[in-house]
């Protein structure tokens, strides 16, 4: 069982600090202007390495083979495939993961078949975390076990295979609204299902089309709330997948809004609320995407305008009541992050009603 000290966190901290240390978390609502998308994990263990493929969104045959079938089989067996597993060799990889899928949900025929049709829709693979033990700071030590989603379980893999439906259906629909590439990859992504012992928190982390999802995670309440952290969360793939260096996108492009904002407010609530994406706060802190010693703050800003986004965007594409007010109408700093946001990720599509 391996065994993550502060050190180790630090270099993960770019890519994944995602949780206040005692969020606030309301669930989202169609009324709510700026509903929380939710407050993430803060410290997070680093999976496998990363399969070398490039950001893509438009929907395409499935299943696309992102994963090397040795990725896959980390994936699902991070302790190993069992010797006596009669699956096709490695050579055919679609048949090999295919088979490794049924062995893995074995005894579980509901699951077994979201789990195929996820793979086969999207190409992304539904396994398992390592165990391991977590240095989580102000948290204490944290131990995390591989939870595969079934039985009581289930609805978390149900959500994530729901959430990557929803997000083919509003890219698709972004797609229809410019002629420029929308540079967010979205699947195929590994899932890594774990649970913390005796404890909800971290909630899930990203790095390396890696998303490690907590089934007892305090911010899985619904569907609704599993999705926009799942977008979330994806978002900072993106981010680091556009890293000049050692700065993300985020940083670079985004930083200097948010530090100015930061010059103007410190960390006064008060002060912050024009300019917050969500209304998800730190309790004893301030709002989550101004929350200082939490890694570089710009970069939960960002994600949580990109899933701020995608709740206005959806709510537009799917006909439904805009959400007020809109984000980019608040200070002129938000509109200037809006349209940066947009033209690097979303083909520079907004739909969002003018102010």
């Amino acid at each position: 069982m391996a065994r993550l000290r502060s050190k180790d966190l630090a270099a993960l901290a770019l890519l994944s600090a995602c949780s206040p240390a005692v969020p606030i978390e309301p669930q989202p609502s169609a009324s709510s202007s700026a509903a929380p998308l939710a407050a993430r994990a803060s410290a997070a263990p680093p999976p496998a390495p990363p399969p070398s493929i490039a950001p893509s969104s438009a929907p395409a045959p499935a299943p696309r083979i992102a994963f090397s079938v040795a990725e896959a089989e980390e994936i699902l067996y991070p302790a190993g495939v069992p010797g006596d597993a009669a699956c096709p060799p490695a050579t055919d990889a679609p048949s090999r993961v295919r088979c490794l899928l049924e062995l893995r949900y074995g005894g579980h025929e509901g699951e077994k078949k979201t789990a195929l049709s996820l793979f086969e829709a999207s190409g992304s693979v539904a396994g398992v975390e390592r165990e391991q033990m977590m240095d989580g700071g102000f948290r204490g030590t944290l131990h995390l076990v591989p939870e595969l989603p079934v039985g009581r379980h289930e609805k978390h893999l149900s959500w994530v295979t729901a959430s990557s439906i929803d997000f083919d259906a509003f890219f698709e629909g972004l797609a229809k609204h410019t002629d420029k590439p929308v540079q967010y990859r979205h699947r195929p992504i590994a899932w890594k299902f774990f649970r913390s012992v005796n404890r909800t928190t971290p909630s899930a982390y990203a790095i390396g089309w890696t998303v490690a999802y907590n089934v007892s995670g305090s911010l899985h309440g619904s569907a609704d709330a599993v999705r926009e952290t799942l977008f979330h969360e994806i978002f900072h793939l993106n981010d680091a997948a556009r890293s000049t260096g050692a700065q993300q996108w985020s940083r670079r492009v985004l930083g200097p809004i948010h530090d100015a904002i930061l010059a103007k407010c410190g960390t006064r609530a008060a002060c912050l609320t024009p300019y917050a994406p969500t209304t998800t706060m730190v309790r004893g802190g301030t709002y989550y995407a101004f929350q200082p010693n939490n890694g570089d703050a710009v970069h939960e800003y960002a994600a949580d305008l990109a899933a701020r986004y995608y709740r206005e965007v959806r709510a537009v594409l799917r006909e439904e009541k805009p959400l007020r007010p809109a984000f980019k109408c608040g200070p002129e700093e938000n509109a200037r992050a809006w349209r940066l946001l947009a033209d690097e990720f979303f083909g520079g599509v907004d739909l969002v009603p003018g102010c």
